[in-house]
């Protein structure tokens, strides 16, 4: 038997009560919170808000710091739920900072119980009225205690896993950045000397499930077609969503969105696979400050035509190719088998989670 089973044996032998969220937790707002035109990337205290990631931005500002720590942190209109033990400032409006009614409540605990629960979409509406209606159950205190020593476990070792795989990407950007830094001596040129760039014709919706041919839409997703439009080495961008951080190299048959790039050398000095390696590390740094920003960032051919790229010779470009091929290859065999190791284990927390905290509830 393990200790949870004995301390559910000795303290909850007939179940437990289940009681609404809103009773068993109060709020913990700041005096202020930040409103998103103020976050700043840099700064001494990190930003909580509602948003999917876990530090949203940087301030100053001590009066956005909530009063206790710890505390649950939940998204009133995203439903997202994060526990905080560490100084934080409170994000947005829709952002809402709890912490238990009494001490006899593991406060990590309730965010374990608080992540389990079902809160039904009402789009970008506020959830709280809905989420503090919703039943936990409430174990003794050191049952509580147990399961979150359980559960911290899973999430360690997640983290750990996590922790390795964005080492892993930052170490092999780091060796791309270094091999490809060039100085005055080398030749300069502007994309739009030395490629054709164009757009391609067809639509997303004309994707079919198994065509023949790969069919770039304006995303890391690649699609299918039965028609291909061109027949060549490349390189390809989105026109609009993912700017600067999606690049696709390809040789060979192929289709492409109306606001997606192909990038085709014609000058035959020219590695189309060393441009890609150099586009990944330098492109989104200048295209950022060019891009227009509306509902969704966009660039148009001329700020790619203007992008100016070193022209090494072409003995020195395959050397380069060949070092990031090796490199890029290990890291990708990495970056495949983490994520599936990841995911495997979040699932596996997941069913332990809900397993750990599903309980006979006291009725009567």
């Amino acid at each position: 038997m393990s200790k949870l089973d004995e301390l559910i044996a000795e303290l909850c032998p007939d179940g437990v009560e289940y009681i609404p969220l809103g009773e068993v937790l109060k709020n913990n707002n700041a005096p202020n919170s930040i409103s998103k035109k103020y976050y700043k990337d840099n700064g001494d205290i990190p930003i909580i808000d509602q948003s999917q990631v876990y530090i949203a931005g940087y301030t100053d500002d001590e009066s956005a710091v909530p009063p206790i720590l710890p505390c649950i942190i939940f998204g009133d209109h995203t439903r997202v739920v994060k526990y905080a033990d560490r100084k934080f400032a409170q994000g947005d409006s829709g952002t809402k900072v709890f912490i238990p009614v009494t001490e006899d409540l593991n406060t990590k605990y309730i965010y374990y119980a608080f992540c389990n629960i079902d809160i039904p979409s009402r789009g970008y509406n506020r959830h709280w009225t809905i989420a503090k209606n919703i039943k936990i159950p409430l174990p003794p205190l050191p049952v509580q205690q147990e399961i979150v020593r359980i559960l911290d476990n899973f999430t360690e070792l997640t983290a750990e896993l996590t922790a390795e795989l964005t080492a892993r990407k930052q170490q092999y950007e780091h060796y791309r950045n270094e091999l490809l830094k060039f100085d005055k001596d080398v030749e300069w040129k502007a994309l739009g000397e030395i490629a054709e760039i164009g757009t391609g014709k067809s639509n997303g919706n004309e994707a079919v499930e198994n065509g023949l041919y790969p069919f770039f839409i304006r995303s890391q997703t690649i699609k299918k077609l039965n028609s291909y439009e061109y027949d060549e080495e490349a390189i390809v961008i989105p026109g609009e969503g993912g700017v600067g951080d999606i690049f696709h190299y390809l040789n060979g048959k192929y289709a492409l969105h109306q606001r997606v790039y192909r990038i085709h050398f014609i000058n035959k000095n020219i590695s189309a696979k060393f441009m890609y390696y150099y586009m990944q590390s330098y492109f989104k740094q200048f295209i950022v400050k060019k891009a227009v920003s509306a509902t969704v960032t966009s660039i148009r051919k001329p700020m790619i035509q203007n992008f100016t790229v070193p022209i090494p010779p072409l003995e020195k470009q395959k050397e380069i190719v060949e070092q990031l091929d090796k490199f890029s290859k290990l890291c990708e065999d990495i970056s495949e088998g983490l994520p599936a190791e990841i995911e495997a284990r979040q699932k596996q927390y997941e069913y332990y989670r809900d397993k750990l905290l599903s309980f006979k509830e006291v009725t009567g």
